[in-house]
């Protein structure tokens, strides 16, 4: 590891950690003090030894009573203690980074959903902070051990220099084993967690989809794809499992020699009577701490190889290090009418493949306005560009004459709501949807908005009525009542600039029926436009565009552009 990378990531611990200075402070004094109070077990043990080889039994036995005693006390009043509160400051940094991260993803341009998977968001966020706290405690338990052992050192170094230099060229070699196999531990458990991502992610999509999956018949075929992630992963995580055994085995075949090494040099140090029976006591007791240390120090190695790796996917979210915020600007729409219009405006999703060209149109509000054209030719994407889900290549989109990159968000998203053919429902209950909107809703609001929609008496008909929960992705509902609810959730909103896409393409008559009443009271005090494939579904609008190849190739009515537009007509004809 460089000196810089390690400053990093402390300096992202240290963040976190100073929230809960005090609370570590007060765990490391009670930890430390029980850590010193151990270090007196190898003396009490050597002595008592000793004092048995005198055939000094009652010395022996105080021996044997103060080891008791400071045991009792040490661990279970200062240690236990101090741990209790070293776990609640974990609890807390998980907390605080898992914040972090949520606000942070909620933030993160579309873009980034639309280049990442599902999967790594969800593992970054559920994973990557427990192993970056469970990093820190063991790290804290590790240091004030090894404080402990350079305090029992210098007791050594008095007793014996010999057994002292051996036990720091130990030390030395364990530094350069450890060296060898940290990249590769490092290495190895990125490569699981990019697999594990792509396993996440594919779970996650086959749970939303599990009724296509069904009536598709493709779960066999999507088995076999699903088998070959999992292999995948099973090989990524049997080549971490060898890399670990491999480097336990080497650490353990060190430790060994370190035990028999020192424990020959002091037998023979005492038949030269260069150090006591007591220090040689002593010694079988602090040795194992030097082992445990060992044991550790390979421990926390791989422990430390997998936090490195989830401090920069942590980092990469939180320090904005993939994608650059979306910047909104300072001012707020007041309840003007809501036009909205597009300047010259130049868009694509790829720099080289413009979908938007030049682009003019304006858009007035109290009217029922429609956007038509062949796929591919950027209806959706306006309304992409009017929500700054993305943002213009060029040129303006101006709401009231103002641009809305000046816009705060928090009144860019009041302002606008749009209804998808397949709308967002929430898996909570119907009230609950709505109270995610304002919670200070009461159930008798929540019926008006939803008697507004044409959907309180399917609600009402329910057993549980507004406390029915609506299933994930809203599989309870159809998809007429999925977009009422949708339509009522937006009119709690208080939306003036209602967008539409595709919301009744795929409806029944009777469901298009209903939508269609709803739309046609928005539109006395909202700015309504609509996106539709179906023509038959928006002719009765005040003006229909007609968009290709980027731009706006005419508008007028339905029996204007029937009249005037041969491509219009020839959309209309082929529905049929």
């Amino acid at each position: 590891m460089n000196w810089g990378e390690g400053m990093k990531n402390i300096n992202f611990i240290m963040k976190y950690l100073k929230k809960e200075k005090r609370l570590i402070f007060i765990a490391i004094t009670l930890v430390t003090v029980s850590s010193l109070f151990d270090l007196t077990y190898g003396y009490f043990n050597g002595a008592a030894i000793d004092a048995v080889t005198k055939l000094n039994l009652k010395m022996s036995l105080i021996y044997y009573g103060l080891y008791f005693f400071v045991s009792i006390f040490s661990n279970n009043l200062f240690r236990r203690f101090g741990m209790y509160l070293l776990n609640k400051v974990q609890l807390n940094v998980v907390n605080n980074i898992n914040k972090d991260m949520y606000i942070k993803i909620l933030d993160m341009p579309s873009l980034a959903f639309e280049e990442k998977q599902s999967g790594e968001f969800i593992n970054r966020v559920t994973n990557d902070a427990e192993s970056v706290s469970d990093s820190f405690l063991q790290l804290l338990d590790l240091i004030i051990y090894f404080l402990g052992s350079l305090i029992v050192l210098v007791y050594i170094f008095i007793n014996s220099y010999i057994i002292g230099i051996l036990i720091i060229l130990f030390i030395i070699l364990l530094y350069f084993i450890t060296k060898k196999f940290n990249p590769m531990v490092k290495q190895a458990n990125k490569s699981v967690k990019e697999a594990n991502d792509n396993y996440t992610s594919i779970v996650s999509e086959t749970v939303r989809g599990i009724r296509e999956i069904k009536t598709l018949g493709i779960k066999d075929n999507l088995f076999k794809q699903v088998n070959e992630i999992i292999d995948n992963l099973f090989d990524k995580r049997k080549n971490e499992m060898k890399l670990d055994t491999k480097y336990s085995i080497v650490t353990n075949i060190f430790r060994v020699i370190f035990e028999v090494t020192i424990f020959i040099i002091c037998a023979i140090l005492v038949c030269n009577k260069s150090i006591s029976v007591t220090f040689f006591a002593a010694m079988t007791y602090y040795i194992y701490r030097y082992t445990w240390v060992i044991e550790n120090i390979q421990s926390f190695s791989k422990t430390y190889q997998k936090t490195k790796v989830a401090i920069e996917r942590i980092n990469e979210i939180i320090e904005n290090k993939l994608y650059k915020d979306v910047k909104f600007g300072n001012i707020n729409l007041d309840n003007k009418e809501k036009k909205i219009e597009f300047k010259n405006v130049t868009f694509g999703y790829k720099d080289d493949d413009l979908i938007l060209k030049d682009f003019s149109i304006k858009l007035e509000p109290n009217k029922k306005i429609a956007i038509v054209g062949k796929s591919g030719q950027g209806k959706s994407t306006i309304f992409n560009l009017i929500t700054r889900i993305f943002d213009t290549k060029k040129g303006e989109i101006l709401i009231d004459n103002i641009n809305i990159k000046k816009l705060t968000e928090k009144s860019l998203r009041e302002n606008i709501s749009i209804i998808r053919q397949e709308p967002f429902i929430f898996n909570k209950t119907i009230k609950e949807n709505f109270l995610l909107i304002n919670p200070n809703l009461t159930l008798e609001q929540i019926r008006n908005y939803s008697k507004e929609a044409y959907i309180d008496n399917y609600i009402m008909s329910l057993k549980d009525k507004y406390d029915t929960k609506i299933g994930e992705g809203g599989v309870n509902l159809s998809g007429g009542q999925k977009q009422r609810l949708a339509i009522a959730r937006t009119l709690a909103k208080g939306s003036k600039i209602i967008l539409f896409d595709e919301a009744t393409s795929a409806l029944d008559n009777e469901s298009q029926s209903y939508i269609k009443k709803s739309i046609d009271k928005l539109v006395k005090d909202h700015t309504v436009i609509i996106i539709a494939h179906r023509l038959s579904t928006i002719i009765d609008s005040d003006i229909i565009y007609l968009i290709d190849e980027g731009k706006v190739k005419i508008s007028g009515t339905h029996e204007e552009l029937l009249e005037k537009s041969k491509e219009y007509k020839e959309l209309y004809q082929n529905e049929g």
